[in-house]
Formats: C-alpha cells, structure tokens, sequence
C-alpha cells in the first residue's frame, strides 16, 4: 500500500481486546506496523514491566486501558471503587511510561498516545471516580509531553467519547431507543464517531507527519465537549 504511515513501526497496544483495542490493532497493521497485541492485566507494579519486556524494543506505545464506568453518586463514592479505578487507569500509565521512555529518550525517537475520554472535559453526573482518573490520565500527559520533547518523544492523548467501541457502547446500547435519541440530542454529528474512524486519527498521531504534536489532548467526540 503507498498510503501507510507506519511501515517498519513495532506497536504495543495494551488491553488490545478491550475498548478501541481491536480496531486499533487493525488500522495500524493496515499502515505497514508490527502490531503486538496485549491483553495481559496492568494491575499491580509488575504487570506493566511484564508486558513492556515481552514485546522487546518498541516504537510506539498506545496505552489503552479500560474498565466499566462505575455509575456512583458522588456521596457514596468508596475507596475501593476509587481506589480500582486509579489502580485500572492511573496507576498503570506511570508504569508503563516508566518503562518504555528511557529506550526512546536515549535513541531520540518514540511516540505514547493515550486512549482517554472526554468525561474529563465537561461535568457528568454519578461520574466523579471515573472522571477523575480520566482527567488524571491527561494532565499525566500534558505533563510529560512537554518534558520529553526536546528528545525528539511525542507523547499525547485522545479524549473521546461517542465513539463507536464494545467496552462503552456495545450493541444493546446503541439499539436502546433512548440511547440513539440522546445522540440526536446531545451529539452535533447525529451518530457515534466510527471506530475505524477514530483508529485512523491515532494513527496519524503516531507517525512521523505528526512529530509537532507533543503534550496535547484531542478531543474525539462528534462535537460534543464544549456544548
């Protein structure tokens, strides 16, 4: 194909069987990379390390990582489920930051893009826990984006939301009556964004083309956030 954009790449893309990690998996082998596809749980301190060396020399991590959305008004919010959140979401970004920059910073060449959602740009009832690991994961990329430039690493983040994926919008929710009246109401589009839709936009963030971008957050919502 003379229209790849990652040939030669070698690709991580963890929770590749959850949330926009088939399509992910897909749409990068379409653009000529070696996808290594990892299912294997991040929970715990080990669990990262683990998946990070089992895929060997990488140029491109695509941290995607999921959970179902607990649904707790915010008074009745527990530890325990803000602490598996943080633990599911949080937690693992630094690990595995942690252990993939050093080879890309010594080498000066290495692309992170986050899978996050837009639930952490605008307020969402019975939200709270989710929202706030979400929006903990992209001021951990802000943060660090603007860190590892000047050695020639581009880390950033897609914020989505009503994107089209089976962890947060399987079938029998975009069959529900009320479900596709809320797109028609709330989404400028009228539909979801297409998986392979926003699988293409990551990556074009994760090719060279996209070397400016560094530290950002990109919001994938069919004109959602904001209104």
């Amino acid at each position: 194909m003379t229209n790849q954009i990652l040939p030669g790449k070698r690709v991580l893309v963890t929770h590749a069987d959850a949330f926009m990690g088939p399509v992910l998996c897909e749409v990068f082998a379409s653009h000529g990379a070696t996808v290594i596809p990892s299912s294997a749980s991040l929970l715990g301190a080990d669990g990262p390390l683990a998946v990070v060396a089992a895929a060997g020399d990488i140029d491109i991590l695509v941290a995607n990582l999921a959970m179902p959305a607990p649904s707790t008004a915010v008074t009745e919010v527990t530890d325990t489920e803000w602490n598996d959140t943080f633990a599911a979401l949080v937690d693992p970004l630094q690990r595995l930051f942690r252990a993939v920059l050093p080879a890309m910073i010594e080498r000066r060449s290495g692309k992170i893009l986050v899978m996050g959602s837009a639930s952490a740009l605008r307020g969402m009832k019975r939200a709270s826990t989710y929202s706030a690991a979400r929006g903990a994961q992209l001021a951990y990329v802000q943060a660090v984006g603007v860190e590892v430039a000047p050695h020639n690493v581009q880390v950033n983040a897609i914020a989505q939301n009503f994107v089209d994926n089976p962890t947060y919008f399987p079938p029998e929710v975009q069959d529900n009556p009320r479900f596709q009246e809320r797109l028609k109401r709330e989404v400028p589009l009228g539909r979801l964004v297409g998986a392979r839709e926003d699988a293409e936009f990551a990556a074009y963030l994760c090719s060279e083309a996209a070397n400016c971008f560094v530290g950002q957050v990109f919001p994938v919502c069919g004109g959602w956030v904001g209104r």
